[in-house]
């Protein structure tokens, strides 16, 4: 298969080329920071749907919110962590490997479509990176997230030495 964007292509360039603009960095709305390196990894704190700290989406997946509201707020939560960590290394460039990707998802009881909601932040970070740091991941369904928010993205990077 053939596209427009070169499988060389940085994850700098992949994001220009794809027309993503990343959100500003996140703050954090408690005592705690965004991102923590130890060793070669990058730890980040749980990343939620917002922008400038105001929340895209409010309400549980499966009754205020659709599937798909769930998968587009994943994919912001997830854009917020590659600002964290873009903000953090100074390039996502610095990223080798996705080690980890945990989606949290605020559902009422009978949702079961998790993996489909959780879909927005994979298929993100494949589109940045590429299908060979494509990582395992653990999708939960909850009863509720911080500030009545339906997804927390949580992501841990391997980074260059």
């Amino acid at each position: 298969m053939v596209t427009s964007m070169s499988t060389q292509a940085s994850a700098d360039q992949r994001l220009t080329d794809l027309g993503i603009a990343l959100p500003p960095p996140p703050t954090p709305f408690g005592a705690y920071v965004e991102t923590v390196k130890i060793g070669n990894l990058l730890y980040l704190s749980g990343m939620l749907p917002v922008v400038g700290r105001e929340p895209q989406y409010v309400g549980r997946v499966g009754g205020a919110l659709s599937a798909e509201d769930g998968r587009k707020a994943a994919e912001i939560a997830c854009l917020n962590a590659l600002s964290a960590a873009k903000a953090h290394l100074g390039s996502l460039d610095k990223i080798t490997g996705v080690a980890k990707l945990g989606v949290y998802i605020a559902t009422e009881g009978d949702f079961r479509d998790h993996p489909k909601v959780a879909d927005g932040a994979s298929e993100l970070l494949v589109k940045v990176f590429g299908t060979g740091m494509l990582s395992g991941r653990i999708v939960l369904g909850v009863a509720s997230l911080p500030l009545g928010m339906p997804i927390e993205v949580e992501l841990v990077f391997e980074i260059a030495a």
